[in-house]
C-alpha cells in the first residue's frame, strides 16, 4: 500500500477548496459579472467586424461613396475597426480591474476559511 505523498495532498486539498470557491455564490456572482461585460462586447465586435464584409458584399453603391478624395465609406469603416477594437481594449482593461477586486475578495474570504 502506498502513502500519498505531500504533493498529491496539496493537490487534493486544491482540489477541494476550488469545488468550495467554485460552488459559492460569490464565485457565482463574479462570473455572471463577467459575463455580463464579456458577451455583450464580444457580440458587438463579431457583428461590428463582420458588417464590412457584408456591407461591402451587399451594399456596394453604399460603401463607394466617397467621403474625401479618393477615401470611401469603406475605408473609413476599415480603419474605425482599429478604434473599436482598441476602445473594446480599454473598457474591458477598465472592467477587469473591478474582476480583479472581487476575485482578490472571493480568494481573501477562501483563505479565512470563510464560504
Amino acid at each position: 500500500m502506498s502513502v500519498p505523498s505531500t504533493a498529491n495532498l496539496g493537490n487534493q486539498q486544491s482540489a477541494v477548496a476550488w469545488d468550495r470557491i467554485a460552488a459559492s455564490k460569490e464565485f457565482k456572482d463574479f462570473m455572471a459579472t463577467k459575463k455580463f461585460f464579456i458577451i455583450p462586447a464580444f457580440v458587438f465586435f463579431v457583428v461590428y467586424y463582420f458588417a464590412l464584409p457584408v456591407l461591402v458584399g451587399y451594399a456596394p453603391n453604399f460603401m463607394s461613396i466617397k467621403v474625401a478624395g479618393v477615401i470611401n465609406l469603406a475605408y473609413l469603416f476599415a480603419l474605425s475597426q482599429f478604434f473599436v477594437a482598441w476602445l473594446v481594449a480599454w473598457l474591458y482593461i477598465r472592467a477587469a480591474s473591478g474582476f480583479d477586486e472581487l476575485a482578490k475578495d472571493i480568494i481573501e474570504k477562501t483563505q479565512k476559511g470563510g464560504e
